[in-house]
């Protein structure tokens, strides 16, 4: 069997909202000939330093080594200054930034739209898994 491609992948996500970022985990872990590096902060292993920057720089950290980062597309991204962050630096790191559009949701924002080096992936393992693995 072919050595596997191991991705490096920086979720970004709101803590509130942990149930979507907890889902891609599940699909990523579940996904056949599919191996992955999580990048992401996840709530249960937060940074360290409250601060401003300290925040700053410890997500830069974590999306530095990613190849792709995973943008969901949920409404609530449009007025968080910390996912609009994630994106500028990923863009400056030059990351491919996919965006995902969460179950249900009628619109996404504008932000993670023009982020998405694709059109916005639907809600579903496949979907999320071919788009990483056609995007790396």
């Amino acid at each position: 069997m072919p050595h596997l491609k191991n991705r490096q992948v920086f979720i970004s996500h709101a803590w509130e909202y942990s149930s979507h970022y907890n889902t891609i985990c599940e699909w990523l872990n579940e996904a056949n000939n599919f191996t992955w590096s999580n990048c992401s902060v996840p709530s249960t292993d937060a940074l360290t330093d409250k601060t401003s920057v300290g925040l700053r720089k410890g997500m830069t950290r974590q999306i530095n080594p990613s190849n792709i980062v995973l943008i969901l597309g949920g409404m609530y991204a449009a007025d968080s200054e910390w996912i609009e962050y994630e994106i500028e630096e990923a863009q400056r790191l030059n990351k491919v930034i996919i965006g995902i559009k969460p179950w249900g949701q009628e619109r996404v924002p504008t932000i993670v739209q023009e982020a998405s080096i694709c059109p916005m992936v639907g809600w579903n393992s496949t979907s999320v898994i071919e788009a990483i693995r056609n995007n790396t």
